[in-house]
């Protein structure tokens, strides 16, 4: 959670994935979308700002014989590229957006995947379609790996509930880092609630990271 301004506009911290820690720095990935990432797009460098983390679940790391698929929805690479870097060599990445232009990180996301797969809706980079299209191409032409494959996302809703409808099918575990406004990021305030089999459980809190069979869509 970041505080981007120390006055009352915005008031409440942000919040954003870890993208990268290297050494003593820690890294953001974000797209300025409203007033909070235009306030920090616009800082100097020496800039002081106040954080707290880190919060929440990190994706649960495969064993080594299981294939691990990461799949990425455009600003969604931010929260699996530091698990990319993890399983280096050994993790097929699927990164969709809807024009090359965002497709981010691209050349250090290629470095780090054993096979990368990029697809864009208008085809100007890689395969044309969704992300999830290219995700179920690739398990019907393997259907002989399902069984060792698990699945890691990030990116809009209808995104996952597509994949995660998509894997249940294949029966294959898939864990899914939700995204939901959030207040405080310690779970007090109750804003970032999500729908599941257990009742409700707060995003910054059990989650943001959960297996995509326990929330109900």
């Amino acid at each position: 959670m970041i505080e981007v301004n120390t006055g009352t506009d915005p008031l409440l911290k942000r919040a954003f994935s870890l993208f990268r820690i290297t050494g003593k720095d820690l890294q953001i990935l974000y797209r300025v979308r409203g007033k909070g990432t235009a306030i920090l797009k616009n800082m100097k460098e020496g800039a002081y700002l106040d954080m707290l983390g880190p919060l929440g679940s990190f994706y649960p790391l495969p064993p080594e014989d299981q294939i691990p698929l990461i799949i990425a929805g455009g600003i969604g690479i931010a929260s699996v590229f530091s698990l990319a870097e993890r399983l280096a060599g050994r993790a097929i990445v699927f990164y969709g957006a809807r024009k090359k232009y965002d497709l981010l990180m691209f050349k250090e996301i290629e470095a780090c995947a054993h096979e990368l797969v990029v697809s864009t809706d208008d085809g100007s980079a890689g395969r044309k379609g969704t992300v999830a299209e290219a995700v179920e191409a690739f398990l019907r032409s393997h259907a002989s790996l399902i069984a060792s494959c698990a699945i890691y996302a990030c990116g809009p809703y209808p995104l996952l509930k597509t994949l995660a409808q998509m894997t249940q099918e294949y029966r294959i575990r898939t864990y899914v880092s939700m995204e939901e406004h959030m207040a405080c990021g310690i779970g007090a305030c109750l804003g970032c609630v999500v729908k599941t089999r257990d009742g409700y459980k707060r995003v910054c809190k059990e989650g943001p990271v959960m297996s995509a069979t326990e929330i109900l869509w």
